[in-house]
């Protein structure tokens, strides 16, 4: 029977860790008769065992680290489970971002944006399953885009009966396109770049729905204008496929169509290819007819219907899960700043406590200087709560360690002094020596907590990394964000509270009482003299 090749290598290990026995034994017994030759024979033995001990202590200083190693899981193991989670598809990719929002609005608490969320979430797997192609036209009120979409759907579905005007809210339209598996949604907009508050509300709305889109349709009715400009580079800028549409080509001569397209084709090089630049007339000008009635030519946007169906047919599955992954990933990163929000309001209320509890420390233990380095500025308990918010367990040698690298940066950088400086001269000087040099020590021991603080949440915010510029760069930002006139007021109006009026009332109470009047007698005295 053939023995399994885990079981050979078992055996010649064994074999080979016979032979290393065997020659250690033996250069063991050599030392031994090579000391017994020069030393007396009751000196052999202790300084044989010393040797022994020596080497086992080697031997494990040696191997240990090795058998930790080899507990570990190894980086093949690691790179299986990495290359398993690797989509195959952008719909599975899709599917793994859904299960990244799950995750991350199991952590937030705020209920009504976790609901929101929530409820976009399951709109998005809905749109997963079912996979309707949706196309959103976009346009300023007068570019005649509600004319264009009533033009489309005559074309496809026949007659439209209810009468269509000037879009204020959004309206879909689901249909059939030939040789087509997926169901088309045509969706109207409210009108872009209109004045007034409702205007903006409408604006907000429509690229809302912009950012849902499979296909996006822009319609124009001339050249592009600064503002029309500004709207197209802020759809090209979404990622999804866009059509250009020039509308109201019957009021202009051929000569003039092929001028504003060859215009429209070059401004938008790099982005569009000509052929998504594409002429239409929606709601062509009647031609009045003498003796008779005004005839209504049909409206002209065949070259537009080829090209959304060439675009759907080639490429429609690609538009949905591009589409879907694109909104996947920002639906995930809206749940993850919210979870950010969170988190960041849980550290500042930690870095709040703590620099209160580090002022009041100074206050009962006030230090011979103002030596803030090891005291509130640098806190390694207040370094793992952070830590802890953001889903990161420290020791408390880490932190320690983490809070002293921070603290000797403040030293070093001047940031310690300068802020002794700054509360110094914030402080009112009509109080008492002795209450001014505690306040100003206690005061300053928060503010710089506060600077060491904040500057924590920016490295746990950024996984642990203080980012290109460094941890003095950082300690820097927080020291000139936290001066600054508005927050240095609002901070030293709570330090009035909590530090400085405390203090005041302890001093009080120390003082000695007044002396009052010497007696009865003597008032009495006073208000009647003798005669």
């Amino acid at each position: 029977m053939k023995l399994p090749q885990r079981l050979w290598i078992w055996i010649l290990l064994g074999l080979l860790a016979l032979v290393v026995l065997g020659m250690v034994l033996q250069a063991v017994q050599q030392l031994q008769w090579t000391l017994s030759t020069w030393l007396p024979y009751w000196m052999v033995g202790p300084l044989m065992l010393v040797v022994l001990v020596a080497l086992l202590l080697a031997l494990a200083q040696v191997g240990w680290p090795w058998l930790q190693r080899l507990r570990r899981p190894g980086p093949s193991a690691a790179a299986k489970r990495v290359t398993a989670a690797v989509p195959s598809s952008r719909r599975e990719a899709a599917q793994q971002n859904l299960g990244a929002i799950d995750r991350t609005l199991e952590k937030v608490r705020h209920a009504v944006e976790r609901e929101a969320l929530r409820q976009e979430r399951q709109r998005m797997e809905a749109e997963l399953e079912r996979g309707d192609l949706v196309i959103v036209v976009f346009g300023t009120g007068s570019a005649g885009k509600t004319s264009l979409i009533r033009a489309l759907l005559q074309e496809l579905v026949g007659e439209v009966g209810a009468p269509m005007g000037s879009t204020t809210a959004a309206s879909r339209y689901r249909l059939r396109l030939r040789d087509l598996p997926r169901a088309v949604i045509l969706e109207d907009t409210p009108g872009i770049l209109e004045a007034g508050r409702a205007g903006r509300e409408r604006e907000r709305l429509a690229r809302g729905l912009a950012a849902r889109a499979d296909l996006l349709l822009l319609v124009l009715d001339g050249d592009l204008r600064a503002s029309e400009l500004e709207v197209f580079e802020a759809l090209a800028g979404l990622g999804k496929r866009l059509l250009l549409v020039l509308n109201k080509c019957d009021l202009r001569g051929e000569e003039e169509e092929r001028r504003l397209l060859a215009l429209l084709r070059q401004r938008c090089a790099g982005r569009l290819a000509p052929e998504d630049v594409i002429p239409a007339s929606a709601a062509p000008q009647s031609v009045p007819m003498p003796g008779g009635r005004p005839l209504q030519p049909a409206p002209e946007v065949e070259a537009l219907l080829r090209r959304v169906a060439s675009v759907l047919h080639a490429d429609g599955e690609e538009l949905i899960a591009d589409n879907l992954l694109l909104q996947c990933r920002r639906l995930n990163q809206a749940s993850q700043d919210l979870l950010d929000r969170q988190r960041n309001s849980d550290a500042s209320s930690i870095v709040d406590r703590y620099m209160w509890i580090g002022a009041g420390v100074v206050m009962v233990t006030p230090l011979p200087g103002v030596d803030l380095l090891a005291t509130a500025a640098v806190n390694a308990q207040m370094v793992v709560e952070i830590g802890r918010v953001y889903g990161v367990s420290l020791s408390r040698d880490t932190a320690q360690d983490l809070a002293l690298s921070v603290g000797r940066t403040l030293a070093g950088l001047g940031l310690i002094k300068g802020g002794v400086g700054l509360i110094t001269s914030a402080l009112s000087l009509n109080l008492p020596a002795l209450v001014v040099s505690r306040a100003i020590q206690a005061v300053s021991a928060a503010w710089l907590t506060r600077v060491a603080g904040r500057s924590f949440i920016t490295y746990f915010r950024q996984n642990q990394d203080w980012g290109d510029g460094g941890l003095q760069e950082v300690l820097q930002r927080e020291y000139d964000l936290n001066k600054r006139e508005g927050m240095l007021r609002s901070f030293l109006e709570t330090a009035l509270n909590r530090v400085v009026e405390p203090l005041q009332q302890r001093q009080r109470r120390r003082l000695p009482p007044r002396p009052g009047p010497r007696g009865g007698a003597a008032e009495g005295d006073r208000g009647n003299p003798a005669p």
